[in-house]
């Protein structure tokens, strides 16, 4: 069963979220999905990934950033503007905001629910940033996640501050992106608080890290790095053969692969776990 809801955030944003509940709840488990740059809750395989995961026992929260450029049209952009002006620190926030609103008892899921996290591309990185400063996030998954922030060089930097924008395309709809200077003021005013590396090291946390060796878009050396920097006691990290930064999974949705199928099995057992 899905219910589709909305939640005003502390600036009075409104964030969409699907609740995905599953038929047995013996497990009181709760796996929310935290989507990546230019993602949201309804692309390709986010669906069928909290659907998955509701099969076998979990509830699933997914959501939107209130800032990721989606309104009223849950599978395109529109919300142009709201794109450009969104941050990294917004993000951080929104999340704990929506885990709080799980422990405040908004939804049907049970408030002493172990909360974990499931982020991709930038959406990891938010996870982690976000997972080492609540006890109550019992554990972490990283599909394809960014191993930091600071992905622009200065000369794209000296033309972003001069222009007072960074434009970006969306290869599949072939759209113009723009992203306002705030994005960099954030990224250099909030250096130590997005500082990945400083994150992973302090979490203290099982986390799961899986990545496709064909990434073209976050290399996979990205997640070495961040297997570098992990507790190997409590880290699992596994590469997908052959498999790129959506694991070969398109918007729309045309179904599923054996390459996507293994990382979603490698999360239902580390979860599980």
């Amino acid at each position: 069963m899905v219910n589709h809801l909305s939640y005003k955030a502390s600036d009075g944003q409104n964030i969409n979220l699907s609740i995905y509940s599953p038929i047995n709840t013996f497990n009181c488990k709760t796996i929310i999905l935290v989507h990546g740059f230019k993602g949201f809750k309804d692309w390709g395989f986010g669906p069928y990934t909290a659907k998955f995961f509701a099969e076998n026992g979990f509830f699933v929260l997914s959501f939107n950033f209130s800032h990721n450029g989606i309104g009223e049209n849950t599978t395109e952009f529109t919300e142009f503007d709201k794109f450009a002006a969104n941050t990294f620190s917004r993000e951080i926030r929104e999340l704990n905001e929506v885990i709080n609103s799980i422990r405040n008892g908004n939804y049907s899921i049970p408030r002493d629910t172990k909360i974990y996290l499931l982020g991709h591309s930038r959406g990891g990185g938010i996870s982690l940033l976000t997972a080492p400063f609540r006890n109550d996030i019992a554990g972490v998954s990283v599909w394809a996640s960014v191993a930091t922030f600071d992905r622009y060089s200065e000369r794209q930097k000296i033309e972003w501050r001069k222009k007072g924008a960074f434009e970006v395309m969306n290869m599949r709809t072939k759209q113009v992106f723009k992203l306002n200077a705030t994005l960099l003021d954030d990224l250099e005013n909030n250096h130590e608080k997005l500082n990945i590396e400083s994150a992973v090291k302090n979490l203290n946390k099982p986390l799961l890290i899986i990545h496709g060796d064909q990434d073209l878009a976050v290399p996979i050396k990205e997640a070495e790095q961040i297997f570098e920097w992990a507790d190997k006691s409590k880290t699992e990290f596994h590469k997908i053969n052959g498999a790129g930064h959506t694991f070969d999974i398109v918007h729309p949705f045309e179904g599923s692969n054996p390459k996507f199928d293994e990382a979603l099995n490698l999360a239902k057992i580390f979860f599980n776990k």
